[in-house]
């Protein structure tokens, strides 16, 4: 099997016309909330066919699709979702925008709970440890998101009074 591509492969600028439409299409609102149905359903089957080498997310956006195992805030059953990511200061950094929705996604309280999870890319596990960054640090990871998919910046300005999440992900 190829090696995955590079991050910088993967940046906004870097990929494919096709990929650049579909990010740009998915930040407008009526996109982003029919994704935000569609998507948790449609990308497991295509994961299975594909043996879990790809989602139907990352087909259309070319981004690295992670899934991220979490303990439920309240329940402390295990929630699997699959996010956007990449790689960045030896972690792995995931964006809580919930296609832009005024509320965090139910994944950011079970990370905020229980910072402990188990993330999955490119068919590799490993337990990994969640931080919420802040100041300089959520500022720079911020604008290296941004890289990938500008649309987090048109979710950002949706948002009244509500800071998008974003964490970056080490090992245990």
């Amino acid at each position: 099997m190829p090696d995955p591509l590079p991050d910088d492969a993967r940046t906004y600028q870097a990929t494919a016309t096709w990929h650049r439409v579909t990010r740009r299409l998915s930040a407008l609102r009526p996109v982003s909330a029919v994704m935000a149905l569609a998507l948790p359903y449609l990308d497991p089957p295509v994961s299975r066919l594909t043996r879990g080498r790809h989602t139907l997310t990352g087909l259309m956006t070319g981004l690295t699709v992670a899934e991220l195992t979490t303990s439920g805030a309240r329940s402390g059953r295990a929630r699997t979702v699959r996010l956007l990511g990449f790689t960045a200061d030896d972690g792995f950094v995931v964006i809580a925008s919930n296609y832009g929705r005024t509320r965090h996604p139910a994944w950011y309280y079970n990370l905020m709970t229980h910072p402990g999870a188990e993330l999955t890319v490119d068919g590799r596990s490993r337990p990994v440890v969640a931080e919420l960054t802040t100041g300089r640090q959520r500022a720079r990871l911020w604008e290296r998101a941004l890289a990938f998919f500008p649309g987090w910046q048109q979710y950002q300005a949706r948002q009244q009074g509500r800071e998008i999440g974003v964490f970056l992900l080490r090992g245990r």
